[in-house]
């Protein structure tokens, strides 16, 4: 599902403009990334968690040059379902 399939969903089940969801939509994308940058985790109940995880420098293995290289630590951000968002998935793909 793209972002104009959802928009379009979200519209049609709420019966608002799909402009104003648009909007909306493009204002949570940005809150949740500006949080984010800030090393603020987004707790949404039910659907789940936005977080920053921090990984540790490492060594890697470029195997078609045979060498190691060192890649940087650094943060990535994450999605961590909650345990209801995981128990509806797993209970629609059986």
């Amino acid at each position: 599902m793209t972002k104009a399939d959802l928009v379009t969903r979200i519209s049609k089940s709420t019966h608002v403009d799909e402009t104003e969801v648009l909007l909306i939509l493009e204002s949570l994308i940005e809150t949740v990334k500006d949080s984010l940058t800030k090393n603020e985790n987004v707790y949404l109940r039910g659907f789940g968690t936005f977080e920053v995880k921090h990984r540790a420098e490492k060594i890697a293995r470029n195997i078609s040059l045979g060498t190691n290289l060192i890649v940087p630590a650094h943060n990535i951000p994450a999605f961590k379902p909650s345990k209801v968002f995981e128990g509806k998935i797993d209970r629609a793909v059986k």
